[in-house]
């Protein structure tokens, strides 16, 4: 062994990793990137313990818009089980963002409603 690696990280194992990700259910891919995709549009709508610091409506929108796509379109293929916590985050998050807007949008027009359809209290 040469010392040109001495005191780095030894090479990631792709080979293992492609193996170890092909094992892993759809159903939880799917509903991990949703729980990542939430905890960042909270995050954007200063939901977060050090709130307005890190509050960017329009990032949170975009997330918004990405988690409401992924839970509309994967809903079917995930089950009831799974999709209904995932709405019920969702539809929080959209809400919040309505609140945290200075001028909301109209129904439907919100993030996430061309994909859910309008959002009221």
């Amino acid at each position: 062994m040469s010392d040109a690696n001495a005191g780095q990280p030894p090479a990631p194992d792709f080979d293992r990793m492609t193996r170890d990700i092909a094992d892993v259910p759809a159903v939880e891919v799917i509903t991990t990137v949703a729980v990542h995709l939430m905890s960042a549009a909270a995050v954007n709508l200063g939901l977060a313990e050090e709130g307005p610091q890190h509050k960017d409506l329009d990032e949170a929108r975009k997330l918004i818009n990405a988690l409401a796509g992924l839970v509309t379109a994967s809903a079917t293929e995930i089950s009831s089980f799974h999709a209904a916590p995932l709405r019920d985050g969702l539809k929080s998050l959209q809400l919040a963002f309505r609140e945290a807007s200075v001028v909301p949008d109209e129904p439907g027009q919100g993030p996430g409603e061309k994909f859910t359809g309008p959002v009221f209290d």
